[in-house]
């Protein structure tokens, strides 16, 4: 992917020893496996109420976002609110001073270790358009990314409405070289017409992704660039937003309409 804090490719320098004298590396150690923690927002709520402030919370600003992008982030109800019907919404406006959108996180609020995360979504679509569901590991303040690890669920870019990546960025594996997988809705259907179900199966030095119970990749410690580290077995926190133009998608042209809107009918961890 691509939906990083910085979008900048980091190398992982290996010192290799040579003599009698050089210890051998150890090998990789096979984590613990955790029991996942059972949690969910069902979006239940009145018209124009916020997301539920025990779940969630918020990046403000903009800034480019480490990619250019050309949002500002906000906590207001035109951008984030829920629609009463069961769904968050996430609206993209254009207005006089910029674009605006919302980002949503459960950092220090939940975090997960393991287990089934999906989203049931649907996704807003145009050139320069970027909604995400995606996950950083809790240590992101005191590690920095991408040695935090990054896991795309769902990713998406106006110029592919059909296509979903998939992708986990880390140290020596991070943004253009990210370990990618891409879904295609069949049939010339879009993510926009219809909600569909964005899934990781988690487990230790394993993860899986499907869009609608189809499974498309798995990712493990082999598919790691040689000499990379695996930083996935640890607790991570959840992220939902929609940028608008920057390094991945490009920037919005005049097909681009607003407003658009992403709508979340759930988010669940199992």
């Amino acid at each position: 992917m691509l939906r990083s804090i910085l979008l900048a490719s980091v190398a992982l320098a290996v010192a290799c020893g040579s003599g009698s004298g050089t210890p051998a590396a150890p090998a990789p150690t096979t984590p613990t496996p955790v029991a996942p923690t059972a949690w969910s927002d069902e979006f239940d709520g009145p018209a124009g109420a916020a997301p539920d402030g025990a779940r969630w919370t918020y990046d403000l600003g903009g800034g480019g976002w480490g990619n250019q992008e050309l949002e500002i982030y906000t906590n207001l109800s035109e951008n984030v609110r829920l629609d009463g019907d069961g769904h968050l919404v996430i609206r993209v406006l254009s207005t006089p001073t910029g674009i605006t959108s919302a980002r949503l996180k459960t950092q220090g609020r939940f975090s997960a270790q393991y287990g089934k995360v999906e989203a049931r979504i649907k996704l807003p679509f145009g050139q320069g358009i970027w909604p995400a569901f995606w996950m950083l590991g809790t240590d992101i303040t005191t590690v920095g990314w991408p040695a935090c690890g990054e896991i795309d669920i769902m990713e998406n870019i106006g110029r592919e409405p059909s296509t979903n990546h998939g992708t986990v960025h880390g140290p020596g594996y991070s943004g253009g070289k990210g370990i990618s997988a891409t879904y295609v809705l069949p049939a010339g259907q879009t993510f926009a017409q219809d909600f569909h179900v964005f899934a990781i199966q988690w487990a230790p030095q394993t993860i899986t992704f499907s869009v609608d119970g189809n499974t498309y990749a798995t990712v493990t410690r082999a598919s790691l660039p040689a000499g990379t580290a695996w930083v996935f077995d640890k607790p991570f926190f959840l992220l939902l937003n929609v940028a608008v133009g920057g390094t991945f998608p490009g920037n919005p042209d005049a097909t681009t309409k607003y407003p658009q809107e992403m709508i979340v009918d759930y988010v669940r961890v199992s």
